[in-house]
């Protein structure tokens, strides 16, 4: 199932994007969804398709703050090591995973603006994602085990302000900025997904595909992740993991190509949909 969460004039619900569009699940949340999916395929089938509505962020509001993966990919990997703004990383290809976070309020929904003002550096970039949703919390996850604890996965567009990642060296504050992780547009659950490595992303900008990959080129794949944050982070439902960018991003090109205001991000996981934004 593609599980979304919509507005329709009453409030936030949670919803199944079907063929025939949003079917309302009811005053319910992805977290209630998260916590219990029994009945929600025979609640879909005998739902009402919603004829206005606006999508939200599936998770709007993350039970903490979303764990990013940088240079995850290999080819990735190199561009950034050779972009002059990796802050004079050692290992082009780093030997263990790299983790970061990015605050819930960064999130926003398919459509919603990038706010490329918060950026006065003129170094906003793009990183189309595949993130992944935790269903069952745990610690210390074993890597066998680990995909028995994803709900589902969803995109999210980990925005970065180059200047400011590089800058302050932490990457908080060049990622974490509001609107910098446009998330969705729905989550699809894990029983639809036999093997999340053979899924493939693919990000546009304005039209220009920029980047393309399959999930299987992870450095890292997604049950080492989930071991190495485990290990001594408990994760919790509906926690969201984003595993990393392919090649292709605005830095990796001599000179770089930034975002500018008009732009249009479009990434795309079949499957799951397209996660579209506009820089305003």
């Amino acid at each position: 199932m593609r599980l979304v969460t919509f507005d329709d004039g009453k409030g936030a619900r949670l919803g199944a994007l079907t063929a025939s569009g949003i079917r309302d699940l009811g005053p319910r949340t992805m977290m209630d969804a998260i916590a219990d999916t029994s009945g929600l395929l025979a609640a879909c089938e005998k739902a009402s398709v919603v004829t206005e509505a606006k999508l939200l962020a599936p998770l709007p509001r993350t039970p903490k703050n979303i764990f990013c993966v940088g240079k995850n990919y290999h080819e990735h990997a190199k561009e950034f090591a050779g972009s002059g703004f990796d802050g004079g990383a050692k290992d082009v290809v780093p030997p263990f995973p790299v983790v970061f976070s990015k605050p819930h309020t960064s999130v926003i929904a398919h459509g919603e603006p990038i706010l490329s003002a918060l950026d006065p550096t003129g170094g906003l970039d793009y990183e189309g994602e595949l993130a992944v949703v935790i269903g069952v919390g745990g610690r210390g996850i074993r890597k066998a085990d680990a995909l028995s604890h994803v709900f589902g996965y969803t995109i999210v567009n980990d925005v970065t302000a180059r200047h400011l990642q590089k800058r302050h060296s932490q990457w908080i504050l060049g990622k974490g900025l509001d609107s910098f992780c446009p998330m969705g547009p729905a989550i699809l659950t894990a029983d639809a997904v036999p093997d999340p490595a053979e899924l493939t992303l693919t990000t546009w900008v304005n039209g220009q595909r920029r980047q393309h990959a399959p999930v299987r080129d992870l450095i890292f794949d997604i049950p080492t992740l989930i071991e190495a944050i485990s290990a001594g982070i408990t994760l919790e439902p509906g926690d969201v993991i984003a595993t990393g960018t392919p090649a292709g991003v605005g830095i990796g090109f001599d000179p770089p190509v930034f975002l500018q205001p008009g732009d249009v991000v479009r990434i795309e996981v079949p499957g799951i949909g397209v996660l579209e934004n506009p820089v305003a």
